[in-house]
């Protein structure tokens, strides 16, 4: 979905629960060998229902490289929220640099108005000593 069609749906947010890193546990590609794990929660807020139907994630690397990845769902599923309710998954990302991720959830309200929410920017920093699991 194009945000530039969509609107913010204000009073909607998307909240970084805890960020967990963790070190090649041996299943990792050998050029990104570190994990983050990530926990959203996506609160409705707002006064009226809406359903998310995907995601746009924006990957700013320290090299200086971006990486926009968009895709259907979210985990497999297609939330809708009504006004106090929330959803909340986690994932992950894999790297073998320092990344800032940010981007939007994207879906639909109860008027079937194209609405956007925003995921806040979060840093994914590789520990200097990575050889540790750390939360």
């Amino acid at each position: 979905m194009d945000s530039a069609k969509s609107e913010e749906l204000k009073n909607a947010q998307v909240v970084l629960d805890k960020l967990i890193y963790q070190r090649d546990a041996g299943n990792l590609p050998p050029d990104r060998p570190h994990a983050f794990i990530y926990f959203l929660t996506i609160r409705n807020l707002s006064d009226r229902r809406f359903t998310l139907l995907g995601r746009k994630w924006i990957l700013d690397y320290a090299d200086g490289k971006t990486e926009v990845i968009e895709g259907d769902k979210i985990v497999g599923e297609t939330p809708t929220l009504a006004p106090g309710e929330e959803f909340s998954y986690n994932s992950y990302h894999v790297t073998a640099i320092n990344t800032i991720a940010r981007g939007s959830f994207h879906g639909v309200d109860e008027f079937d108005k194209l609405v956007y929410v925003k995921i806040p920017p979060f840093e994914m920093i590789i520990p200097e000593n990575p050889t540790a699991t750390a939360d």
